[in-house]
């Protein structure tokens, strides 16, 4: 069993930046791959990007390329998620997600565990 808490969200304006976390806690966060989604109200749940166990491989939407990087500590049992060049339409409640078995998928119906969420708002 995993449980995850993601933190960092907040408000900032067009342009800026804001830092996701996610802790994890349980036995072998090394083995998960691990996601970040986002949901706007009245929308469906969105893949943003998602890292491998050991953080070779790495998968970003076309939306997040080049503005976003997710990495991951092991030895914090932590995923991060750098978001820069923040747009209107990123706000969301971002959710990270922890998937068994090593490698990353673009899909949440492949990811086991879920965190709660943290509110991103990005005003123009």
């Amino acid at each position: 069993q995993v449980q995850l808490v993601e933190s960092g969200g907040g408000s900032v304006q067009a342009g800026g930046s804001l830092r996701l976390s996610c802790a994890a806690s349980g036995r072998s966060f090394s083995t998960y791959a691990m996601g970040w989604f986002r949901q706007a109200p009245g929308k469906e749940r969105e893949f943003v990007t998602a890292i491998n166990w050991s953080g070779s491989d790495l998968y970003y939407s076309d939306s997040a390329k080049g503005r976003f990087t997710i990495s991951r500590d092991n030895a914090k049992n932590t995923v991060y998620l750098q978001m820069n060049g923040l747009r209107p339409e990123d706000t969301a409640v971002y959710l990270c997600a922890a998937k068994e078995y090593y490698s990353a998928s673009y899909a949440a119906f492949d990811y086991d565990y879920w965190g709660q969420g943290t509110q991103v708002t990005v005003s123009s």
